[in-house]
């Protein structure tokens, strides 16, 4: 099965390729993508840019794909499942949640010059970052591209129902299967209490786990992929 990777904010499409090989190495084709604005050097990109850029690598494969999205990207995952919900066979969400309709993106830092950089690593500090090398913060940092304003505060639209039957597995790195759970039953995560099958795979890892637990990682995908339909 293709598998869309989609990674979260300041992140291009390599922050895949330690996963990559293991996933391809587990029967399936990764397909990683760069999204407008995030390495493409696009820094009037929007976040219907980077969208439809999803969708173009979703439409672009054979059949129904499994679609991973992680961090803040797991709103851009779920906006494609609710675009195309015949073309999605399974959501996978990496250490994030989608976001309501009407609500921003990912208004989360400060915005300069039209961009939000990377913060730094003190607001990730603790079970987000601890299982990063000093050598992966450098790079991760050194690489992080800033997110253009019109992707970090574009407003979310949602209008397909169907979204809601697709199966979605939440991927809990720096956080539980429990504290998800709680989370979601609570109502303080838009969109996944009104999911109709929702999973939960647990990963030892922090926020980045790509990068930190790639085999580990390629490996509950492939499994999603395998049980998707």
């Amino acid at each position: 099965m293709d598998v869309v990777l989609v990674g979260g904010l300041w992140l291009d499409g390599s922050a895949w390729e330690r996963v990559v090989p293991e996933l391809a190495a587990l029967g399936h084709r990764p397909v990683p993508v760069t999204l407008p604005g995030q390495g493409d050097g696009n820094g009037a990109a929007t976040l219907d840019d980077q969208l439809d850029s999803v969708l173009a690598a979703m439409d672009a494969a054979e059949g129904k794909v499994l679609v991973v999205g992680h961090s803040a990207a797991c709103g851009l995952a779920w906006l494609a499942a609710d675009r195309r919900p015949e073309r999605v066979a399974k959501l996978a969400l990496i250490g994030g949640m989608p976001v309501a309709d009407g609500e921003p993106y990912a208004d989360f830092f400060a915005v300069r010059d039209g961009a939000m950089p990377f913060p730094g690593w003190e607001p990730f500090a603790g079970p987000e970052s601890d299982d990063l090398g000093v050598e992966d913060r450098r790079a991760l940092a050194a690489a992080a591209v800033p997110v253009p304003e019109g992707v970090a505060r574009g407003t979310v639209r949602l209008t397909d129902v169907r979204r809601y039957d697709i199966p979605v597995l939440v991927v809990c790195p720096e956080f539980s299967p429990a504290q998800a759970r709680e989370w979601i039953a609570a109502g303080d995560v838009p969109e996944l209490p009104l999911a109709k099958h929702l999973a939960y795979a647990d990963i030892d890892a922090g926020h980045w786990p790509m990068f930190t637990q790639p085999a580990a990682l390629a490996r509950v995908l492939a499994e999603a992929a395998d049980t998707a339909g």
